[in-house]
């Protein structure tokens, strides 16, 4: 589990989701910061984000491409 006291995120380099709508609206943006990959809202960078380790971060990306995700 990754410690958020122990991740800086001041010098992170946010990507904007490629999934993000031409508006710009209700998107997701993702800066990897060490070992640690930081997942927070574009529209309110100042606030909260959420941090994941290489592994978590690796699980995600497997379920989403293998629609292993449900909304239910």
């Amino acid at each position: 589990m990754i410690n958020r006291n122990d991740v800086d995120i001041s010098s992170a380099v946010w990507v904007k989701s490629t999934w993000s709508m031409p508006a710009g609206e209700n998107c997701v943006e993702v800066a990897r910061v060490g070992a640690a990959f930081a997942v927070r809202d574009s529209k309110r960078p100042d606030e909260a984000h959420l941090l994941f380790s290489r592994d978590e971060w690796q699980a995600f990306i497997h379920a989403v491409k293998n629609d292993q995700l449900n909304n239910t």
